[in-house]
């Protein structure tokens, strides 16, 4: 951002802009003047009040990425640099979730004790910070579809082979053009640097470490050029696109990544309003004292949490004609991420997308929304029926906790599943040794449920391999999944929290 005026500004100038009628905040040693865009903070004005004429970096950092200043507001607002020689260290005491931090990190358990991807979201339930972990675990309305995407794979049972040669496994997998170590890549999620300081480049590391992709999401804590400068030469990297209202920003976006080598741009067409995440909304007032809710804030639209800015260039028109424009400016395979329906995934075959993935963002966009899982065979009957499903690539994301759900959608026709809480989670405890851990763990399962399948390559994984008759049935009696169950946070009131 071009500064306006850059001159030196001490502590005790800075703190003298105090006010809603005066703001100033000091973000990353420079100084900006957020008196106007306080009332259109799409966090509120709390926040920002909270650390007016003081430094507000620590608080920034984890919810912006670092150009976000620079992307969308104007040059004038920067006031200069703080002298950094004038700057108070604040002494000030732990807060009791400080404490209680800093506490679990000190009792969690070797990372050679985590065994599965629940072992990690339990120990990040406990470590993670209130608003971070709210963020995170959120689904919207009931959590219904949440739940399902995981649920609905206990509805699919193995039928196992014997008597066949599989003393070698190969999991190789071929994607976009790409050979992968195995059918997984993790997917677009935001806000990265809620659950560790380095955000999404800890993902970017690891993916590199493991052979498998690494989705690159439109609202990452870091700038797009920090998450693929952290990549290997040979590493390959996915766009995940919310498409903005400014098509002109959309465009300079799609061919500045495809520039720097970015192979595949997955389009989200799940969100052109963001869900009731009802959890997230509840920890917006964790920092407000009793009566200041009455008092501040009365327009702002929590429903929508930490997240809630995209919702102000996500365009809601986007619509099937708008392909023809994508494909006039991009090279990249342009696929369509938010399917839901079979319908839908033979017009966006019809329309000339190179695949889809199916996807329900995780049950956080619409309660009752069909888990992936489930619908993944009806897309597939509806693909090749129309002779549609020669080069298409199919993928799913949402509720893959194991191995054998990784097996259960290959069977039933997914070119590779995309993970998106299990990594944070991972990244949020043990940093990039635990999100290796996590690919590892996935994958050493996948093995053996290959092996006691009789299944060498993924090539041998059939659909005759799975029995998925009870699928649609929601009601049918399934085993507990203590596992899940017990990771798993209910929404309570924060008015109840003090009765508990």
């Amino acid at each position: 951002m071009a500064e306006a005026k850059m001159k030196m500004l001490s502590q005790k100038e800075v703190s003298q802009h105090n006010t809603k009628e005066d703001l100033w905040v000091i973000i990353h040693d420079k100084v900006y003047d957020l008196t106007q865009f306080l009332p259109d903070h799409p966090g509120g004005q709390s926040i920002i009040l909270k650390y007016a004429g003081r430094d507000a970096t620590n608080a920034f950092d984890p919810v912006h990425p670092p150009d976000i200043i620079s992307r969308y507001l104007t040059a004038d607002v920067c006031m200069g640099e703080i002298d950094v020689s004038t700057l108070e260290n604040e002494q000030r005491e732990e807060t009791e979730e400080e404490k209680r931090i800093k506490l679990a990190r000190e009792n969690m358990p070797k990372i050679e004790e985590m065994y599965n991807s629940f072992d990690f979201e339990s120990i990040a339930k406990t470590i993670l910070k209130a608003e971070a972990w709210a963020y995170y675990s959120s689904g919207a309305d009931d959590e219904i579809s949440m739940r399902e995407n995981h649920n609905a794979f206990h509805r699919i049972w193995l039928r196992p082979r014997v008597m066949v040669n599989v003393k070698n496994i190969d999991t190789t997998a071929p994607m976009l053009r790409t050979t992968c170590s195995m059918p997984l890549y993790i997917t677009g999620t935001a806000l990265g640097k809620l659950g560790h300081p380095e955000g999404e480049v800890v993902l970017t590391r690891a993916a590199a470490d493991a052979n498998i992709i690494q989705m690159i999401p439109t609202l990452a804590s870091c700038s797009f050029d920090q998450i693929v400068d952290a990549a290997t030469p040979e590493q390959t990297q996915w766009l995940q696109l919310y498409v903005n209202s400014d098509r002109e920003v959309t465009k300079k976006f799609i061919q500045h990544a495809e520039k720097r080598g970015v192979k595949g741009l997955f389009v989200t067409v799940d969100a052109p309003q963001l869900g009731r995440r009802e959890k997230d909304m509840r920890s917006k007032y964790s920092d407000e004292a009793p009566g200041e809710m009455e008092n501040k804030d009365q327009d702002v639209n929590r429903g929508e949490g930490a997240a809630r800015y995209i919702s102000t260039f996500i365009d809601p028109s986007l619509n099937w004609e708008d392909l023809k424009w994508l494909k006039s400016i991009t090279k990249m395979p342009i696929m369509l991420k938010g399917i839901q329906t079979a319908e839908d995934a033979v017009l966006a075959a019809q329309h000339g997308c190179q695949g889809i993935v199916i996807s329900n963002h995780g049950g956080r966009q619409l309660d009752f929304a069909p888990s992936a899982i489930e619908i993944l065979p009806e897309v597939m009957d509806a693909l090749q029926k129309e002779g549609l499903d020669k080069d298409f690539e199919v993928y799913i994301d949402g509720g893959i906790r194991r191995g054998s759900d990784i097996f259960k959608a290959i069977a039933l026709g997914a070119k590779g599943v995309g993970i998106g809480r299990p990594a944070l989670y991972a990244m949020a405890t043990y940093g990039d040794a635990g999100v290796k851990r996590l690919i590892q763990l996935l994958k050493d399962e996948l093995v053996m449920c290959m092996r006691l399948m009789g299944a060498p390559t993924l090539g041998h994984i059939t659909r005759d391999m799975v029995d998925i008759r009870n699928l649609k049935d929601h009601f049918v009696q399934s085993p507990t999944d203590n596992l899940s169950g017990s990771s798993y946070e209910k929404m309570i009131p924060r008015g109840l929290l003090s009765k508990l």
